[in-house]
C-alpha cells in the first residue's frame, strides 16, 4: 500500500510569553514537534538544535527495522549538541527541550517521545492520546494517586521528569513502532495547545473536515481565545493513499525560522543534511574567545575551575527554588486523618516521597476517638479526608466529633419497657405530684417518664422542672428517654453540617458505631 502525508504546520508565541521557544518541522517523511526551556537565552537554542539534528532523517532511506535505531540516534546526537554549546557558553546552563517526533517507513510510523509535547491520533471518529507525558503527575496518574480530571488542574502539572537538558546525563525516549492506515489524521503539539485545549475539543476540531493547515489555524485560535499562557505549536497530518497528493515542501515554524519572516520556511532544495544545516540557527556569542591549545590539540577550549562552579551554582540553585516552590505549595495542603487515638488536622499532602514526609501534624482533636467513630466514618478517616483549606478541616473535624456524640448518645439510651406502668390509684398511699409551695413539683421514683414529662404545675409555680443530671445527651438530637433534648457541647451546633458533604455520613446506629457496643 502506498501512502503520503499531507501536512501542515504552525506556531505562535501566545498572549503572555515575550518570545516564542518552541520549534516544529514538518517534512513529507519526517513530523517534529520540541518544546524548549530554559529561559529567554537557552530555551529556543535547545528546541532548534533538536530540531537540526533530527531534520536531516526526513527522506526514504530508512528501512521499517531501523527506523527506530535512526530516531534514538537522532535524539542522542541531539542530546549530545546540546551538552556541547552548554559548555561552550555556560550562561545556556539549565536549557533544555521536550521532542516528540514520526518518522515514515514505507506504510508503518516510528514514534519517538520525550517530555510532556504529545502525539494523538483521529482514526474512525476517535482521538486518542499515542504518547504518556514523562511528567510527576503524571507519575501521580500512573500510580494512582490522582485522577486525569485532577491532573489536569493540578499546579505541578509542568514538572518535567524526563526532557533532552544538560543536568540529565543519558535521555531515555518512549520508541515505538505504528501502523498507519489511510484516513488517519495524526495531531503533534506542545503543552501550550493541549494544556488549554480539552480533549473532546481537540477531537471536534480535527473532525470538522478542515485541511491540515485550516486545523491548525483552528487550533491555533482555540488556544488563544483560552488564554494561551505558553507558546502554542502544532502539526496536522493526513495519511492519503496516492503519492503524488502528499505535499513534499518541508515546514519549519517557531524558533527555528525565526531567522526568516513569515509563519513557515519551506526548504525544497538541497540533500537532507544540507536542509537540517540550513535549520540551525547561527551560535549566539556575546564575545569573541580565542580558542586554547589543550594536550595538543588546537582549538579545544577547556573550561576553568571558576566556569564549573558557576555551573554548579546554578544547578544547585535551580533545583533549591523548584524543591522550595514545592514545599511552599505543600503547606497550603490540609487533610484530616488519625493520629495514634484521635483524629487530627494535618498540613501537607498525605502522600510520601520516599523516605520523606510531605505532611504533619497541625492540630489533634483528643475528644474525638477514631475507635468511637461510626464505621463509615473511621474508614474514612483511617484514609484521610481532603480539605480545601483550615477552615474547611476544622469543619470536617466538628462533624466527626458530632458523629461520636451521637454514637455516645445511642449507646446510652435505655431500651424500652415491655411493660406498661399500672395505673395509680388516688389513695392515701399513691403519692400524686403536687405543687411544693415553692413551685417546684415532685416527682415519683416509680412513675413512667410520660407521667414525669406531663406532672401538672398550679397556676402560681414559676420554674419549669428540670431533668435527672443522669438524663441528659451530647447530642442535639432526642435521647427517647423523654420528649425533651439536650443540648449539644458548645462549638458543635454552629458546625452541625458544616463539613457533612466530605463525609456524607448517616446518622449512626449502635451496630455502627464502633468502641460503645
Amino acid at each position: 500500500m502506498a501512502i503520503a502525508l499531507r501536512y501542515a504546520a504552525r506556531s505562535d508565541v501566545g498572549l503572555v510569553r515575550t518570545n516564542n521557544q518552541d520549534s516544529a518541522y514538518a517534512g513529507p517523511h519526517l513530523l517534529v514537534v520540541a518544546d524548549g526551556m530554559g529561559g529567554h537565552a537557552g530555551g529556543d537554542i535547545a528546541s532548534s538544535l533538536a530540531i537540526g539534528e533530527l531534520a536531516c532523517l526526513d527522506g526514504e532511506s530508512h528501512g521499517s527495522d531501523d527506523a527506530l535505531a535512526h530516531l534514538e540516534q537522532g535524539l542522542r546526537s541531539a542530546h549530545q549538541q546540546l551538552l556541547v554549546r552548554v559548555d561552550e557558553e555556560p550562561r545556556l546552563s539549565g536549557m533544555g527541550t521536550t521532542v516528540t517526533a514520526l518518522l515514515r517507513t514505507g506504510s508503518r510510523f516510528a514514534l519517538a517521545h520525550i517530555g510532556d509535547s504529545r502525539a494523538y491520533l483521529l482514526r474512525d471518529g476517535v482521538l486518542t492520546q499515542i504518547t504518556r507525558d514523562h511528567t510527576f503527575v503524571q507519575s501521580l496518574v500512573d500510580a494512582g494517586r490522582l485522577t486525569t480530571e485532577e491532573a489536569e488542574r493540578h499546579p505541578q502539572r509542568s514538572v518535567l521528569m524526563r526532557v533532552l537538558s544538560d543536568v540529565v546525563d543519558d535521555a531515555e525516549p518512549d520508541l515505538s513502532m505504528r501502523e498507519a492506515r489511510i484516513g488517519d489524521r495524526y495531531l503533534l503539539c506542545s503543552d501550550g495547545l493541549s494544556g488549554v485545549v480539552s480533549h473532546d475539543t481537540l477531537c471536534d476540531t480535527l473532525a470538522a473536515g478542515l485541511d491540515p493547515a485550516a486545523a491548525c489555524a483552528a487550533l491555533v485560535q482555540l488556544a488563544l481565545r483560552s488564554g494561551a499562557p505558553d507558546n502554542v505549536t502544532c502539526i496536522v497530518a493526513d495519511v492519503v493513499d496516492l503519492p503524488d497528493a502528499g505535499d513534499d515542501a518541508p515546514q519549519v515554524v517557531g524558533a527555528v525560522a525565526r531567522s526568516t519572516p513569515g509563519p513557515t520556511r519551506p526548504i525544497s532544495t538541497g540533500s537532507p543534511a544540507e536542509r537540517a544545516a540550513a535549520l540551525t540557527p547561527p551560535p549566539v556569542v556575546d564575545e569573541p574567545v580565542e580558542p586554547a591549545e589543550e594536550d595538543g590539540v588546537p582549538g579545544r577550549r577547556r573550561l576553568g575551575p571558576t566556569g564549573r562552579w558557576t555551573i554548579v551554582a546554578v544547578v544547585v540553585a535551580l533545583v533549591a527554588a523548584a524543591a522550595y516552590g514545592a514545599w511552599r505549595w505543600t503547606q497550603t495542603q490540609y487533610f484530616v486523618a488519625a493520629d495514634g487515638t484521635s483524629v487530627a488536622i494535618y498540613r501537607g499532602l498525605p502522600e510520601d516521597l520516599g523516605p520523606l514526609r510531605l505532611s504533619r501534624v497541625s492540630q489533634v482533636a483528643t475528644d474525638v476517638p477514631v475507635a468511637e467513630l461510626p464505621t463509615y466514618a473511621r474508614s474514612r478517616v483511617e484514609q484521610g479526608i481532603s480539605a480545601n483549606d483550615q477552615a474547611d478541616a476544622r469543619a470536617i473535624v466538628s462533624t466527626l466529633r458530632e458523629q461520636v456524640y451521637e454514637c455516645r448518645a445511642v449507646s446510652a439510651s435505655p431500651s424500652p419497657s415491655p411493660t406498661s406502668p399500672s395505673p395509680t390509684s388516688p389513695g392515701p398511699t399513691s403519692p400524686i405530684p403536687t405543687a411544693s409551695p415553692t413551685g417546684k413539683p415532685t416527682l415519683g421514683a416509680g412513675a413512667p417518664a410520660s407521667t414525669r414529662a406531663t406532672a401538672p404545675t398550679s397556676p402560681t409555680t414559676s420554674p419549669r422542672p428540670t431533668t435527672s443530671a443522669t438524663s441528659p445527651s451530647p447530642s442535639t438530637r432526642a435521647t427517647g428517654v423523654s420528649g425533651t433534648t439536650s443540648p449539644a457541647p458548645a462549638g458543635t451546633a454552629a458546625t452541625a453540617g458544616t463539613g457533612q458533604g466530605h463525609l456524607g455520613l448517616p446518622d449512626p446506629s449502635l451496630e455502627d458505631c464502633g468502641g460503645l457496643g
